[in-house]
């Protein structure tokens, strides 16, 4: 039944496109120079072929985002094996994890980067996409270059340069289902010809919700926000260049959509709650970059500042009795700095006649400030029938604050122009502390307080060594071994005795293949990979305390598996795309979770098999006129909710379509999400305290569809 559903997936794919695909075929010879452009990704921190790299990355670029319709960086996430985002209806909470590696947004195994800033908590990290130029999912350890939290490797967004030459902006009006409507709009120039540029853009949208609340027939996970980016680039010679970057998003979102589990299966998109909350989110982020080119080093550095700011309001027993509500508020500043040099890519260090070698150092310095303040409010009676008013408890009130200093540097020989050996080590240091409190208001003798203050210091070296050989200038085969870590730290609550976790470490094995073929018009990449961690991380929710979830080392983990990756450009105008992956993550004999053993256990959120397989073209029909189609069907497979392992979500497949026609200022757009309204819920997690089935979820969203207006120049 399985395998028929992905068929008819498919081949919806192949109706759809077959009509504009033939025409081109009668028309256009596949011999000639039709080739798979060219990509250049700086996910060893400087620009380089992708095809070169030693390491497992995915590129999505700029047209894939316009024509995919991606709006922020889990929409790009399909295209990577290997590869699941775990994400709520509210956008605050977003957590990665590549390869069975992840882990919480406080304290994540992914980083993102946005323009060189490191985001290091998920709540900055998801936020709408505007002006991006490129988005690279690089997978394993990238600690050596990047540090902590780079252990299952990292998320690089490029923001695109506004141009020095000529003035152009666009405005777009999309409509959607569910009252989906919006607005963006966006213009680029040089305000000094050659010298200054710059650039502006914002997105606004708001929808109704997919979930109805049974008890008053509202809309509850609805979403409204507004996001923008303004950007000056300065280039006062063509050695220098500055960027200076301002960007927000004030998002005010309705509450979660979660529900029992077991009843949301049953009875889709519907939940019942006494109370409807909401969930708001403000950031804010200055980056400052200056890169200079020289004639045998280059220099940069990449300054950040970010600030966010969240608050939810739910029903926390989600049930229509009034029982727990939740008012959580939390806030972070982070200040990130890096100085880099590196050396001119026409300078290489000459160490023999066949011999030269690059190389870059930099030092990297943070801070971090994070404040929460969790409320619960409990009804009378329901913590003791002896208490008959309400109380409010402080689970929890906490500011923790981080230091860290990083230093690095990495090496690539070349042998004959065949053989790249790169060998690369970062040392990290972080100071850590703590302020943590728990108390009920008004407070009771005899229900316990708790006041936690502590420090803690961590410091980790992370070695890295790649070999790539080169068969043919377009043919690489290559191996990598690498150490990740991720830091240890405070969690704001906890169940007593977990307060503090330790470092997780990972070494990785890493060979793959990399491939072009047919003169150009196909690429084909494959990599096979051993994880092996130790003190692995994981994000608990507190049995004892309902809504809040800690950190904790649960013991140790292997994940093994291979990617594949193919893209062909068959005509000049037809793309075709496909990935694969599979992932065997589990827990080592010996591993606890919750005072239970979990030996042997698949690793929670990790489908064991990823797949995408999709179609492009895009056709001019004369000189001012084209159209473009996409399609794609993209595979999950099933993977488990908690680490016990007694709750999935079975293998589901969903399938996008897009149509585009574009004149010389004009496009409309048309587009269809989950095409077959398959129903699947991609984030649940225990809840004994109020769900009868013990887990609480959230549906993933069904059938969208909407057109989307646009006028440029």
């Amino acid at each position: 039944m399985r395998e028929s559903v992905e068929l008819k997936h498919i081949g919806l794919i192949m109706v759809v496109l077959a009509w504009p695909s033939g025409l081109h075929a009668q028309t256009q010879s596949p011999v000639g120079p039709v080739q798979m452009p060219p990509v250049t990704v700086t996910a060893q921190k400087e620009p380089a072929d992708v095809q070169k790299l030693p390491v497992s990355v995915t590129a999505v670029g700029s047209d894939t985002i316009t024509n995919a319709g991606v709006s922020i960086v889990s929409d790009a996430a399909i295209y990577a094996p290997n590869t699941n985002f775990t994400e709520f209806t509210a956008r605050k909470i977003s957590n990665a994890t590549f390869r069975g590696i992840g882990s919480s947004p406080a304290n994540p195994g992914i980083t993102t980067l946005i323009d060189g800033v490191p985001q290091l908590n998920t709540n900055s990290s998801n936020v709408t996409l505007l002006e991006v130029e490129q988005i690279e999912f690089v997978r394993g350890p990238q600690s050596a270059l990047y540090g902590r939290n780079a252990l299952g490797g990292i998320v690089n967004v490029s923001t695109r340069r506004p141009s020095l030459a000529t003035w152009s902006g666009t405005a777009l009006v999309p409509f959607a289902s569910e009252s989906g409507l919006g607005l963006q709009g966006s213009v680029a120039g040089p305000l000094k010809n050659g010298k200054v540029g710059f650039s502006a853009a914002f997105d606004y949208a708001k929808r109704d919700g997919f979930t109805t609340n049974s008890v008053t027939g509202n809309d509850l996970d609805t979403r409204e926000a507004f996001a923008g980016r303004a950007q000056v680039v300065w280039t006062p010679s063509d050695a220098w260049e500055t960027r200076v970057i301002v960007a927000g998003e004030r998002a005010r979102d309705g509450d979660y959509a979660l529900g029992d589990l077991a009843a949301l299966r049953a009875d889709p998109f519907t939940v019942a709650r006494d109370f409807e909350g909401r969930t708001d989110r403000d950031v804010l982020s200055t980056t400052f970059t200056t890169r200079r080119r020289g004639g045998r080093m280059n220099f940069s550095t990449t300054t950040g500042v970010v600030s966010w700011d969240t608050r939810d309001l739910t029903d926390l027993d989600y049930t229509p009795v009034p029982l727990l509500r939740r008012d959580n508020s939390e806030n972070d500043v982070q200040f990130t700095h890096e100085s880099r040099f590196a050396s001119a890519p026409t300078a290489p260090i000459r160490l023999a006649d066949d011999v030269s070698m690059h190389w870059q150092a930099g030092v990297f310095l943070f801070t971090q400030n994070y404040e929460q303040d969790a409320i619960n409010s409990y009804s009378a009676g329901l913590i003791s029938p002896f208490i008959d008013f309400g109380l409010d408890q402080h689970l929890p009130k906490s500011a923790l604050d981080d230091v860290g200093l990083g230093l690095f540097g990495q090496a690539t020989m070349t042998f004959r122009e065949r053989l790249d050996v790169t060998l690369g080590a970062r040392f990290d240091q972080e100071w850590k502390d703590a302020d943590l409190q728990s108390f009920f208001d008004p407070p009771l003798p005899f229900l316990p307080s708790s006041v936690v203050a502590a420090e803690k210091n961590f410091n980790d070296v992370s070695p890295q060594a790649a070999v790539a050989f080169h068969v043919q200038p377009n043919r690489t085969i290559y191996g990598t071994f690498s150490q990740g870590f991720k830091a240890g730290g405070f969690n704001p609550s906890s169940p007593v005795g977990n307060e503090a976790y330790g470092e997780e470490h990972t070494w990785n094995a890493e060979g793959g293949w990399k491939s072009t073929w047919a003169g150009g018009r196909v690429t084909a990449n494959a990599a096979a990979f051993f994880v092996d961690w130790d003190d692995i991380q994981l994000n608990l929710p507190d049995l004892n305390a309902p809504g809040q979830f800690y950190i904790s080392n649960v013991g140790a983990a292997t994940s093994r598996g291979v990617e594949v990756e193919v893209s062909a450009r068959p005509y000049e105008h037809v793309s075709v795309f496909g990935a694969v992956g599979y992932t065997r993550a589990r827990f080592k004999d010996g591993s606890t979770s919750g005072g239970v053993d979990v030996g042997g256990k698949t690793i929670p959120n990790t489908p064991k098999q990823t797949a995408v397989i999709g179609l492009e073209v895009a056709r001019p029909v004369n000189q001012r006129l084209s159209i473009a189609g996409r399609a794609e069907s993209v595979f999950t497979g099933a993977f488990e909710y908690n680490n016990a392992n007694t709750a999935r979500q079975d293998a589901y497949s969903l399938t996008n379509l897009r149509a585009i026609v574009r004149s010389e200022r004009l496009m409309v757009e048309a587009w269809v999400r989950n095409v077959f309204n398959t129903f699947y819920v991609p984030v649940a997690f225990e809840y004994p305290a109020f769900a009868p089935s013990g887990f609480i979820g959230e549906a993933g969203k069904p059938r969208t569809f909407g057109v989307t207006l646009g006028v440029g120049f």
